[in-house]
């Protein structure tokens, strides 16, 4: 198929994949559901280096780059240069997504009984730390002024429908999920349909942990941020030495790409959280992250 002609079995929202070998076929119809195929993994990283660069950064910025804005341009990189991470497994066939989103929740208020909204935003190949950074924060401010999106209406109109009307609506739209037919006005502000959904949960004082996909959209993976504290970590002479730390995990769906994929993903994301300086290229930028 050529990468102007669209085959019948594509999606709005993804290109359909189908030079898969026979096992991953199978097993989109062994194992169909995304929540029986997670595997998560967790990593904690030493911020020594990004803390001295964010100290730099900031002196010259008027915007406050933080940890979370740090690993999440990393997060969007390795998606970039990584495209298997960037697939989606809906209606038993796999997809490639037509680009890359980063969801967020965002906590209008600190409180009981504040209220959440949804963040989904793009990362184009050219994307960079200072461009996520800009778009992240214009975003959370709109929405902590109360300016929801479409979806979000839909979501809150649906709510205070009959629970029997509701449970029908329900189930149509689970039947168009399977076909990749739900209308955009509903998708384009869910973070269930985007490539990466991001919890910042060091923001309320809570250590990174697992969290679970969702059998509904098309969204495969999960990345939580924990608290920042000190750990152990071990110099060139093998001593013990104290470092500024953070814990990360990622739950993600283990049919889209065999161990060998996802491990090589991981250590250009270790990389790259290494060397932030590297996140001010554009994402499409190729990394030599093997020595």
């Amino acid at each position: 198929m050529s990468a102007n002609k669209r085959s019948f079995k594509d999606r709005r929202d993804g290109t359909y994949v189908g030079d898969l070998d026979g096992m991953h076929v199978i097993m989109a119809h062994l194992l169909p559901r995304r929540t029986a195929c997670e595997t998560f993994l967790s990593e904690q990283i030493d911020i020594t280096k990004i803390l001295a660069y964010l100290e730099q950064k900031n002196s010259a910025s008027a915007i406050k780059y933080t940890l979370f804005h740090v690993v999440t341009a990393a997060a969007a990189k390795m998606l970039v240069l990584r495209p298997k991470l960037n697939r989606f497994i809906s209606g038993r066939r796999y997809y490639q997504r037509q680009e890359v989103s980063l969801a967020f929740v965002v906590k209008r208020q600190f409180s009981d009984g504040g209220d959440e909204g949804l963040l989904v935003l793009p990362y184009p190949a050219e994307g960079t730390l200072d461009s996520l950074a800009e778009q992240v924060v214009a975003e959370a401010n709109k929405n902590r002024k109360g300016e929801i999106g479409e979806s979000m209406d839909a979501v809150n109109t649906l709510a205070h429908l009959p629970r029997f009307l509701l449970a029908f609506i329900v189930f149509i739209l689970r039947i168009l999920d399977f076909y990749g037919k739900v209308p955009g006005f509903l998708t384009s502000g869910d973070p269930n349909y985007a490539t990466l959904f991001v919890s910042n949960l060091g923001s309320i004082k809570l250590n990174a942990g697992y969290h679970h996909l969702n059998d509904w959209g098309t969204n495969s993976l999960f990345l939580t941020v924990g608290e920042k504290h000190l750990a152990t970590f071990y110099n060139n002479e093998g001593e013990p030495e104290l470092r500024p730390a953070l814990n990360i995990g990622f739950t993600l769906d283990e049919r889209l790409a065999d161990g060998y994929y996802y491990s090589r993903s991981l250590k250009l994301f270790k990389y790259l959280l290494q060397h932030p300086q590297l996140l001010e290229l554009p994402a499409q930028e190729e990394v030599s992250y093997d020595n």
